[in-house]
């Protein structure tokens, strides 16, 4: 359990968050001499050993080497952050940044969250993620194109402009006229339905006979629509950008770290399922370390916080991945500002 901050002396608080502040801001441990300097507490060096000790024996900090200074243990980075953290409000500069991605949109929504989730971590120095609001496309138009015996091209165009392909298997010696039957049934009949919709009204206007469609064009109707069903289903609908902001000089002394961390990125699924905690909580959510079991093995912290739509409810959820040492006086309210941004400008 975490000591309280109430619990320090105010000698041991102020030792404390100078070296909380050093080694966020160095990413290397902290020394009693360089404390002495920084800090205006008049303690000699040995004076501050003892606190350090102090603090260490309550589990808040740790000497990774014998000779070496202090740094903060992941129990004292969650003291820090809940109970002593001072937070900086993002800066006019780092606000139009973020605002200028999603003003300046015309295509579908993930292309504009994409750019907000690349601004957030070029201005974090972390990787940037962001659960996209799972959505099936309305369908305007549909058609097929043949590749070869068994195997046709399966074209989707979106309401909102996207386009998608897809291939799919077909009856061997499936006709042209077929597929062109096919297509044009989608297009004039489903045309302004979300494919769960268009899979209804399929089966309705088939048992009531209204469909007109023979044997194979109904079949391929409804394979086309099932493969995008089953694909919208098992994608991890989740973006992330700016991996590289991860591997910088203070990196470079623990490169195991960060192929460890590089490796856990690409789990999407199991950062979505991470991302899941964070979608009803009431303010920015802060993992850090092995708070989460996803990221415990590279040591890295998650700050993530929801957006909603115009009726309140959660959309998605936009955050940072970065190392411990993280800044999170500067990155949790600009992470809470995104998101912020995201339910005010995309409702």
């Amino acid at each position: 359990m975490t000591q309280p901050v109430a619990e320090l002396s105010d000698r041991a608080r102020a030792v404390f968050r100078v070296v909380v502040e050093s080694y966020l801001g160095s990413g290397a441990p902290v020394g009693s001499r360089t404390i002495s300097r920084l800090s205006g507490l008049n303690l000699s060096p040995a004076s501050i050993r003892n606190v350090m000790q102090d603090l260490e024996e309550l589990g808040l900090l740790a000497a990774p080497h014998v000779s070496a200074g202090r740094m903060p243990t992941e129990t004292g980075l969650r003291l820090f952050v809940d109970g002593m953290m001072q937070a900086a409000e993002p800066s006019a500069e780092e606000r139009a940044a973020i605002e200028q991605q999603l003003v300046q949109r015309g295509g579908p929504i993930e292309d504009a969250l994409a750019a907000a989730t690349a601004a957030l971590s070029g201005l974090s120095a972390c990787a940037g993620i962001v659960m996209v609001p799972k959505r099936e496309p309305v369908l305007a138009q549909f058609g097929f194109v043949p590749l070869s015996p068994g195997r046709a091209l399966a074209v989707l165009v979106g309401t909102d402009g996207t386009v998608e392909n897809r291939v799919v298997d077909v009856p061997p010696g499936t006709s042209s006229s077929t597929l062109n039957q096919a297509a044009n049934y989608v297009s004039a009949r489903l045309s302004g339905y979300t494919l769960a919709e268009a899979q209804a009204r399929l089966r309705a206007e088939l048992s009531q006979g209204h469909a007109a469609l023979d044997a194979a064009a109904h079949d391929l109707v409804e394979r086309g629509l099932a493969i995008w069903s089953e694909d919208g289903a098992s994608r991890p609908v989740l973006i992330v950008r700016g991996q590289a902001n991860l591997i910088d000089q203070a990196a470079a002394a623990d490169l195991e770290r960060v192929r460890q961390l590089l490796d856990e990125l690409e789990d999407k699924e199991e950062i979505a399922r991470l991302l899941e905690g964070a979608r009803h909580a009431p303010a920015t959510r802060i993992f850090i370390g092995s708070e989460n079991k996803l990221f415990s093995l590279s040591g890295s912290s998650v700050i993530a916080a929801p957006w909603h739509d115009a009726e309140g409810h959660v959309v998605g959820v936009i955050g940072v991945i970065g190392p411990t040492r993280l800044n999170y006086a500067r990155v949790v309210p600009m992470v809470d500002f995104t998101a912020k941004t995201l339910s005010r400008l995309m409702a």
